[in-house]
């Protein structure tokens, strides 16, 4: 596991050298002559800080590591935009190198000029990143209503509250999580269910901040389940498992629980559990072996890869998160190509999907793909 953080921490840090060194030179006409070096210093601290704030609240969870954390967080959102931004001006730019002659009909070689564009770019990026802050905390409920066509026991309907990626942490504290504990208790749900992630990578923050007493104030007739998601297993499963059991999460890992006698909910393992546990998750018939088929069956699985397999296997619905759609425009446009659900709501045969783009942010408190949600599921048994 350290040797896969150290991969992956060199490659991300790479690329965000590399990144803001071109951000750098295209932006730094903006920078007063007299005031260069304080300029630059500032750039690179928030360049850096995101990375420096989650290393310093490790240790250090006060106020400064939250500023730097939230400061470097927003700059990662800045930096997306500033990098879009100036790659659709470099065409032009390399045109007007080339080929001199070009400058006449637009110039955007000249100091002015390229002062002028910076200027306009990082505004762009600067309002598309407050527009993006302000839709990630508008956190809706999304009702779905659906039928399977099966016999749930006593029940003729259920009532589920579903909130996929809530990321506890730095950026997603108390109030947040207060403000999702009321939205599901005024819900008044059967049963509510987490499809992985709900900590972010450090547990040392979430209970500084004792958020599991929020999580422990939420409540459903049948309970409060879950499953891992990637960031559980980055963070560390087994001690981010025992806080959340303490705090009233039902942790399903890879077993089903038949509830009321009426419906099956399944639980897989996270894929990662390989990488990070060194443990492959169960296949999903494996797991529903022995399993009375005739009631429905519902299954949380974080990242929707695969999904004829729950099809195969007579699920009636499977929930996931994980994609958070991207949560960055354009980065939909990539999610939407890895998964064959990104988001939403998909129908194969008998078996019902939903996507969810999540509850909360990883990175930057930022979403512009999507408003984020709390799904609740009407669902219906019977022909």
């Amino acid at each position: 596991m350290k040797k896969q953080f150290i991969i992956f921490f060199s490659i991300v840090f790479s690329f965000l050298t590399v990144v803001n060194t071109y951000i750098f030179f295209r932006l730094n006409t903006l920078f007063p002559p007299d005031y260069f070096w304080l300029s630059t210093t500032i750039f690179i601290i928030l360049a850096l800080g995101y990375i420096i704030g989650r290393q310093l609240e490790k240790s250090y969870g006060g106020p400064i590591s939250r500023f730097i954390v939230y400061s470097g967080s927003f700059y990662l959102a800045v930096m997306v935009y500033l990098l879009l931004g100036f790659l659709i001006t470099e065409p032009v730019y390399i045109i007007n190198v080339l080929f001199p002659g070009t400058r006449d009909t637009i110039d955007f070689v000249s100091f002015k000029n390229r002062q002028t564009i910076s200027a306009y770019v990082a505004a762009a990026a600067v309002l598309l990143t407050l527009a993006g802050y302000i839709n990630a905390r508008m956190v809706r409920i999304k009702k779905l209503n659906l039928s399977i066509g099966k016999s749930a026991g006593k029940l003729k309907s259920l009532r589920i509250a579903m909130a996929s990626d809530i990321h506890l942490g730095s950026i997603i504290g108390p109030r947040r999580v207060r403000g999702l504990k009321d939205k599901l208790n005024s819900l008044k749900a059967d049963i509510i269910l987490f499809p992985g992630d709900i900590l972010d990578e450090d547990l040392g923050v979430v209970i500084r901040n004792d958020l599991g007493k929020l999580l422990r104030e939420i409540s459903a007739k049948y309970g409060v389940y879950a499953v891992n998601g990637n960031h559980e297993y980055i963070g560390g499963v087994n001690e981010a498992d025992k806080y959340l059991t303490e705090h009233g999460i039902k942790l399903l890992r890879d077993e089903a629980v038949l509830i009321d006698e009426s419906f099956y909910v399944v639980g897989r393992e996270d894929r990662s559990s390989n990488s990070f546990a060194g443990k492959k998750r169960k296949k999903l018939d494996e797991l529903l072996t022995g399993l009375n088929k005739n009631l429905p069956v519902i299954v949380l699985d974080h990242q929707p890869f695969h999904l004829n397999e729950a099809e195969e296997n007579q699920v009636d619905l499977q929930l996931s998160g994980h994609t958070h759609h991207g949560q960055l425009f354009p980065f939909n446009f990539i999610t939407k190509k890895v998964y064959e659900l990104s988001y939403g709501y998909l129908q194969k045969g008998n078996t019902h999907y939903y996507v969810s783009c999540g509850f909360g942010t990883w990175g930057p408190p930022i979403k512009t793909t999507a408003r984020p949600e709390i799904l609740l599921i009407e669902l219906s048994f019977g022909s």
